[in-house]
């Protein structure tokens, strides 16, 4: 009788999905078409598709297509995208608490620092993203500076333009008497032709996607920075969405399914780094202990601006809540040493 039971619901799970009212989710990225983290969602729209009985399907539109990269996470608030890629850092402020993985020298590597990450920050995603549905979160692998020289000192960065990833790059750039230059990824080439910008911090693959290797020469070899990266949804798509595709969805909107999609983009940018590394004219440079030491002190002031930060938005005890964050990145192998 169990087992019937059991069946019968299953057949009328099955039976619910196919008679759903099919549903296209309009999925906005910034990223090029040929950017690696795409191949992560085509796996992952696939899977929704299966899993839905094909009632579920997922249309891409890459390339600030719909809406300028600032304006991601708005646009899937305000329904005109279903889904909407966003980097947490490109509107100041606009998420403090997520901006905890931004600080320099912090996470060490790209897919176990996206479990630690999408673990600790989901709670907090519930009330920095209240407007949203979260999804998931997730993180390159550390990403590093390029410039048309050599910069292996912070003092270096005193004068210098320099792009920045984020809202807490560009705070270290300023702390460090360099000036941001507030440009998104598909507009960094041509500050750097035009003199705008004297390097960039970027993932290694984006770095020739967007064609910046043949305007930078040099590359530090380092853990320098990550950028926190999430997947948020249109609630109003959601809810009018039949309790088992919603199933579908959450079983999709998961730390599992973040690390996938980081190891898809993990894979390609190590390989990226590996092609920069032979390209003629271009030098890896690798940081001694003393002058990561450097970095890394230089940076210290930015974890109690961090800590300020979340207590201003409304973070009680915001110095515990970096320290778990810390000790889920050494759980996880993915802090820097």
């Amino acid at each position: 009788m169990k087992l019937f039971a059991t069946t019968a619901a299953m057949l009328l799970g099955a039976t619910a999905i196919a008679q759903a009212q099919n549903v296209d989710l309009r999925f906005s990225t910034w990223l090029p078409p040929q950017h690696g983290v795409h191949d992560a969602l085509n796996a992952w729209a696939e899977s929704i598709a299966e899993a839905s009985g094909g009632t579920i399907s997922v249309t891409l539109y890459p390339a600030e297509q719909l809406g300028r990269a600032n304006d991601h996470y708005d646009m899937a608030r305000d329904g005109i995208s279903d889904f909407s890629f966003l980097n947490v850092g490109y509107q100041a402020g606009r998420f403090p608490i997520a901006e905890a993985v931004h600080l320099p020298f912090t996470v060490g590597d790209g897919i176990n620092g996206t479990a630690a990450f999408d673990n600790w920050y989901r709670p907090y995603a519930e009330d920095e993203m209240s407007d949203v549905k979260y999804c998931l979160s997730f993180v390159h692998e550390p990403g590093s500076l390029h410039a048309k020289q050599e910069i292996r000192s912070p003092d270096q960065m005193n004068g210098m333009q320099i792009r920045s990833a984020h809202a807490t790059m560009a705070s270290f750039v300023t702390t460090l008497g360099g000036t941001n230059v507030r440009v998104s990824a598909p507009e960094s080439r041509s500050a750097l032709e035009s003199g705008v910008a004297d390097a960039v911090t970027f993932p290694w693959e984006s770095t020739m996607i967007f064609g910046l290797d043949n305007v930078v020469n040099y590359s530090m070899d380092a853990p320098f920075y990550v950028s926190g990266f999430a997947w948020v949804m249109n609630p109003m798509t959601y809810e009018a969405m039949t309790p088992e595709q919603q199933a579908v969805m959450d079983e999709h909107c998961s730390t599992e399914w973040a690390r996938q999609i980081a190891a898809t983009w993990s894979e390609r940018d190590l390989h990226g780094r590996e092609q920069l590394r032979e390209k003629e004219g271009h030098t890896l440079y690798t940081l001694t202990p003393e002058e990561t030491a450097a970095w890394r002190e230089a940076a210290a002031p930015l974890r109690q601006q961090w800590i300020d930060n979340a207590t201003a938005a409304g973070l009680e005890d915001a110095e515990g809540a970096f320290a778990a964050f810390e000790a889920a990145l050494a759980e996880q192998g993915a802090a820097v040493e």
